[in-house]
């Protein structure tokens, strides 16, 4: 029974009245229900875990609440105003005593608090990543290098890009407390957001990867994005430090925002490179500090995602062997520069697209070497409000400008891009629709055996059911996509 108990003991995160008492909230129920896990999905729900009823586009968590108690939640974090609602949902269920109900203001605010006390509780080197773009696969080549140079297990990282007001917070509740140093993603979709996650995490080192214009729809213009990203320094009292990246336009605006030191990361500025040799489709070979990295994520954009964890590794007086090493064994996510290659040649770069990932990924295919005909697959890039047209118009004249032999433009937003290419002096085929499975028809109708195919747009787009196509027709082997990153197997 000792055993059993310490085990449980090794589990808990908080009772369910201690969290009570640090977000505020009016209890009903059992006071020492444990809590060893934090949900926002009802489905995911398990023994002994604290389920929080969000408000969302989509549905209310509030009607989930008995689906959760019977996956196993014992407590729950509900809003105040849905009190009645609430219990009448549970007037009849068996479980009821061993619950403990907590009432706030905002169940998301009382997640974000929750999640913050937790990580003050865990003593670790915290280093906090965000950016336009390339934030994810930053995150990961840092972990990577990490990973490499610290002991097993003693490396907390985020999953996937759970990088939001609620992904960030569900992320802190995996650390553990054998976790020494932990790279967590900062990612933003609405003003304010930025403050909410630096006050949870209050990053030791923050790397900001670029400011440019992905959500500009949101925030009206990319001085505002700078401002909220800016943010991320919102914590620092001068002991902490910032990266970012030595050829940015709001480099210096950033800067003086940091209160503590401030460093750099780029060809120029990264401590240790030597020569790199682009080796096209399969990345880069990088000598840093004595040591031969090879990099396999192909691109200009990822070689400086490379750089700024080089920077980092520098910051930490990391051994050179271990970090290359580390750095070596990363390889592309789901989505992001994905190279396919069977009798046809993908490159998979569909996870996200604005105006500047759009461009650098048109930018590294047209200078592939290969004397294969090149076909461009261009889904819409959302968010952009009012930009939108505009930056459109702009992918439609870097498309044309590469000349390949076709231009599949895919989605609503995509409509002032095929304007452009037939204003031109485009030669190829172009062809544009908002229907997949026309789109699909269409692309594998024209590609043939030894084709170098770019297929880019919004992850709203789902681009990988055209991947899938390409395996149905034999013309890629079938495959499960790497959905964890460096450390997956």
């Amino acid at each position: 029974m000792e055993d059993n108990r310490e085990t449980l003991d090794r589990r808990v995160l908080f009772h369910a009245g201690e969290l009570a008492g640090f977000v505020g909230g009016t209890c009903r129920g059992n006071l020492d229900a444990p809590i060893c896990a934090v949900v926002t999905d009802s489905r995911e729900a398990t023994e002994n875990s604290m389920f929080v009823a969000l408000r969302g586009e989509r549905t209310d968590g509030h009607r989930h609440i008995p689906e959760a108690i019977r996956n196993g939640a014992r407590t729950i974090l509900a809003e105040i105003s849905q009190k009645v609602v609430v219990l009448e949902s549970i007037h009849d269920m068996s479980e009821s005593p061993a619950l403990c109900l907590i009432f706030v203001g905002s169940p998301l605010v009382g997640l974000q608090q929750a999640a913050r006390e937790y990580r003050r509780r865990n003593t670790l080197l915290r280093i906090g990543v965000t950016g336009s773009s390339g934030k994810t696969t930053t995150k990961e080549c840092i972990a990577a290098i990490l990973s490499a140079c610290y002991p097993a297990g003693t490396v907390a990282v985020s999953p996937g890009n759970l990088n939001s007001d609620i992904g960030l917070a569900l992320a802190l509740f995996d650390i553990r407390p054998e976790h020494t140093v932990g790279i967590f993603e900062m990612g933003i979709n609405r003003k304010g957001e930025m403050d909410e996650l630096a006050s949870m995490y209050e990053p030791d080192i923050a790397v900001v990867t670029n400011i440019g214009s992905a959500h500009i729809g949101i925030f009206g213009s990319r001085d505002e994005i700078a401002k909220e990203k800016g943010n991320v320094f919102a914590y620092f009292d001068g002991t902490q430090r910032a990266l970012l990246w030595e050829n940015d336009d709001y480099r210096a605006y950033l800067a003086s925002r940091v209160r503590g030191s401030v460093g750099y990361f780029g060809l120029q500025s990264t401590e240790g490179l030597g020569r790199i040799e682009n080796l096209g489709l399969h990345g880069w070979k990088i000598e840093w500090k004595g040591q031969r990295v090879d990099f396999g994520l192909p691109g200009q954009h990822n070689l400086l995602n490379a750089c700024a964890a080089l920077s980092v590794a520098n910051l930490l007086d990391l051994d050179p062997a271990s970090a290359g090493r580390g750095l070596s064994s990363v390889k592309a996510l789901f989505g992001r520069s994905e190279i396919r290659e069977g009798k046809i040649t993908v490159l998979q770069d569909y996870y996200n697209a604005n105006p500047d990932s759009m461009a650098a990924a048109l930018e590294f295919f047209a200078a592939i070497p290969s004397f294969s005909r090149r076909i461009l697959v261009l889904g819409s890039m959302l968010e952009l409000g009012e930009e939108s047209a505009r930056a459109h118009e702009n992918v439609g004249v870097i498309a044309a400008t590469i000349q390949p032999s076709a231009i599949f433009l895919f989605g609503d937003d995509m409509a002032p891009a095929k304007k452009v290419v037939q204003s031109g002096a485009f030669k190829g085929t172009l062809f544009w629709t908002r229907d997949m499975d026309e789109l699909a028809a269409a692309v594998l109708d024209f590609v043939r055996e030894g084709d170098l195919v770019l297929v880019k747009g919004s992850r709203a787009m789902a681009l990988e059911r055209l991947t899938c196509a390409f395996e149905e027709k034999g013309l890629l082997a079938l495959s499960v996509s790497n959905m964890g990153g460096f450390h997956a197997s």
